[in-house]
């Protein structure tokens, strides 16, 4: 940014914002692949802090080949239609909810025997005990968040888990057709003139869109010492409290369309040539995140955990920037 404002290449008069998702590496969330990943991890790790320690007093049951074959049965169960192939499949989950609680039982009482360890064997077991902790943490929730779906019919359970290994990846709906449902996290991306990203953001909660907009014209006056003189964005970003406030801020065209409107005047507001002009370049907003998708990564997550998660996006539009930099410098030069 830095070097954009220094070399001319943006001066802050105009400013774009739009919000995307980046997914997170996981594999499409279902309870029982939940429920059997939980089993896996928790048996893998039990066996680890076994022959590491030398041997343990609480004897390490393999549930895995149990877990397994529930797993596909419940996959088998959900092509049956009908209220038999329902009530096959409320059973079959019965049965794998309670190996998991078995294996998680197991998993506290190799912990409980942990802390009688020795402190150098305590010392040397302590990565193996903290991920045994945490995954037996994340577990129970799976199981309570199963129990609470399947059995009760209570879909929007709080602080629901998706991935065991990515507890921070939220289920967001943007309202596309070909992809309902998004496993990842939130981010907005503002830019100035010439496709230069200003500010970025990575959010752990997802928050609505008209939330936005007053922080984003904040950030772009904490940068440039400045008011935009235009804001574009979508529709999602609209609200009657917004508009005022940033025209309060000092800008003097927002162009932001309220598609319910029934107000004439603001119709023909919308339809002027400055907002439809504001519109047409708001669009580049979008080509912008698809070359970020495209070209550098931000479609899928590689890092793990959410700072991995900000490190992954900050990398792929420092890269976008450093390349539009050049172009503009390019061009000037010819």
């Amino acid at each position: 940014m830095e070097l954009a404002r220094e070399r001319g290449v943006v001066q802050g008069r105009k400013m774009r914002v739009d919000t995307t998702v980046v997914e997170t590496n996981v594999h499409y969330p279902t309870d029982s692949s939940l429920l059997g990943d939980g089993a896996r991890v928790l048996t893998r790790t039990m066996k680890k802090v076994e022959k590491a320690a030398g041997g343990l007093k609480t004897r390490i049951r393999n549930r895995m080949r149990s877990v397994n074959k529930k797993v596909i049965a419940i996959a088998l169960a959900g092509r049956l239609n009908g209220p038999e192939g329902e009530e096959r499949r409320v059973e079959r989950y019965r049965e794998l909810v309670s190996l998991t609680r078995k294996i998680v039982h197991q998993a506290e009482g190799v912990l409980k025997e942990m802390q009688h360890f020795p402190g150098p064997r305590q010392a040397r077991l302590k990565r193996l005990r903290e991920i045994l902790k945490t995954m037996a943490g994340r577990v129970r929730q799976v199981v309570r968040q199963t129990k609470a779906r399947v059995f009760q019919g209570i879909t929007k359970y709080p602080h629901k888990i998706v991935s065991l290994f990515e507890p921070h990846t939220e289920i967001i709906r943007k309202g596309k057709a070909n992809k309902p449902n998004e496993f990842g996290n939130l981010v907005k991306v503002q830019e100035a003139e010439n496709q230069i990203i200003t500010h970025y953001e990575v959010y752990a909660e997802r928050p609505e869109d008209s939330q936005l907009l007053v922080p984003a014209v904040e950030q772009h006056q904490r940068q440039f010492q400045c008011t935009p003189r235009m804001v574009a964005a979508d529709t999602g970003f609209y609200s009657l409290k917004n508009e005022k406030a940033i025209q309060g801020m000092g800008v003097t065209r927002v162009a932001v369309p309220s598609r319910s409107t029934k107000s004439s005047e603001r119709r023909r507001l919308q339809k002027t040539r400055w907002f439809r002009a504001g519109q047409r370049w708001r669009t580049g907003c979008e080509g912008r995140i698809s070359v970020l998708k495209r070209r550098h990564g931000l479609n899928r997550c590689r890092y793990r955990g959410f700072e991995g998660m900000q490190r992954w996006v900050g990398l792929g539009i420092i890269a976008d920037n450093i390349i539009q930099i050049g172009r503009c410098l390019a061009l000037q030069r010819v």
